[in-house]
């Protein structure tokens, strides 16, 4: 865990149902102004994941040991709700399965799935190639495409082929598995960097614009947004990677183009009521993509709520999934933007404090957290789960102890039809203890 030393910055929305690229904000066509879970274990011993159902089943071992081996890093978080009989902690959102069904034939929905992940991976392999870090890249990017691939269309024959439950947290487990095989340990960190230092760049006109908000609640609306408008940066999406790559996102035309409300989930009227009352003591908020998600979104609230006297814990991945945020990374980040005295544009970081999560995948599982966050979770009074992959896609009806909110923007096809949303609809769940 790191405390931040005390540091400061000068201050400074159609509405098709699930239509696709079409519905992209117009923002993802010029980037010019801004522009794991379980660990584990090398594949070693000559073993391929996908090649045989000997490999299948050894592939399936080394998993087993690496979660069993590693059991003991990892935690409960202690602000879920208890197990009972009528609540019962599961960190998939979306059923792809039911008791009745087939267990040794995929669904409908278990099909969706794999197709998305087997989308996305051209983005992965262009990322591979240019990995710097990893001699003889060009192959092993080509290798890891085959391995994934052959993974997947094991599963549509045999969805119980590399492990049980398949879900989302094991399609993505299986794929970061395959990445560090061949050598590959951030396939992303060009694009983070790149994204980070434009990012950045602005953060101190964003604070000051929201700054200049006098109502309050107004000026929580503006925070609010800028959180939505920095989760578009996710380059899991296989659209959004590609409009990325091609045109970039500018984060200010995405403020102003958000769709409007009512969201699909829209509880931002209740909290504006709650924030107006009193603040909360300890935030958790667990954070997701680099670049503007985490310096043009979730900073500027995170100092918004040490001005209101709230002390934040920012929990981030201990390894490096997709373009998310790192825990080093954010050390990082956070060192950049502060001023000699240790404040964020005027507001002390005192209060501000950087975890581990223990997590290294864009998902989360949260009865596998690190023992740190866990620590400084017991006498946190409000839990905030940030982006898609860790506040819809997981646990968007996890039950906490304390308040909490999920916040993020709908980014999957798969995700906007289970919801009933819009393509690029936002999400802000909160509820009240």
């Amino acid at each position: 865990m790191e405390k931040v030393k005390a540091f400061t910055i000068s201050p400074i929305q159609t509405h098709n149902r699930c239509r696709g690229w079409n519905n992209i904000p117009a923002a993802i066509h010029s980037y010019a102004a801004v522009s794991t879970n379980c660990r584990v274990k090398s594949l070693s011993r000559n073993t391929f994941i996908h090649q045989s159902a000997q490999s299948n089943h050894h592939s399936i071992t080394l998993e087993e040991e690496a979660m069993e081996s590693s059991t003991s890093k990892f935690v409960r978080f202690p602000l879920l709700m208890d197990d009972t009989d009528t609540t019962n902690y599961t960190a998939c959102t979306i059923p792809w399965r039911f008791p009745s069904d087939d267990p040794t034939v995929p669904t409908p929905t278990e099909f969706s799935w794999i197709n998305l992940l087997f989308s996305g991976i051209p983005s992965y392999k262009k990322r591979a190639e240019s990995d710097t870090s990893v001699p003889d890249a060009a192959n092993k990017a080509e290798i890891f495409a085959q391995r994934y691939a052959k993974i997947l269309e094991d599963l549509k024959k045999d969805p119980a082929s590399h492990g049980n439950p398949l879900d989302i947290l094991l399609l993505c487990r299986l794929r970061e598995q395959v990445l560090k095989e061949l050598g590959f340990r951030d396939i992303f960190k060009k694009v983070k960097d790149e994204e980070n230092a434009k990012a950045i760049s602005l953060f101190e006109n964003v604070v000051r614009l929201n700054d200049a908000i006098e109502d309050e609640s107004k000026r929580l609306e503006n925070l609010v947004r800028g959180i939505f408008a920095g989760n578009i940066f996710d380059l899991g999406s296989p659209q959004l990677a590609e409009a990325f790559s091609r045109d970039g996102m500018s984060f200010s035309v995405t403020c102003e183009t958000l769709l409007p409300r009512p969201w699909i989930i829209d509880d931002l009227d209740t909290l504006k009521m709650r924030w107006s009352k009193k603040s909360w003591k300890k935030v958790i908020i667990f954070v997701d993509n680099s670049g503007a998600d985490i310096i043009l979104g979730i900073l500027p609230f995170a100092r918004e709520l040490l001005r209101r006297g709230s002390q934040v814990v920012l929990a981030a991945n201990d390894l490096p999934s997709i373009n998310d945020v790192t825990y080093s990374e954010l050390i990082e980040i956070i060192s950049k933007l502060k001023d000699e005295e240790g404040h964020l544009l005027g507001v002390s970081t005192s209060n501000l404090l950087i975890a581990n999560s223990g997590n290294d995948l864009p998902v989360i599982d949260l009865t596998r957290v690190s023992q740190e966050i866990a620590s400084h979770a017991i006498d946190a009074d409000l839990v905030i789960l940030e982006g898609m992959g860790r506040g819809i896609e997981t646990n968007l009806y996890a039950q906490f102890k304390c308040d909490s909110m999920k916040i993020a923007m709908v980014k999957h096809p798969e995700v906007a039809e289970f919801l009933g949303s819009r393509m690029y609809d936002c999400l802000i769940k909160y509820n009240e203890i």
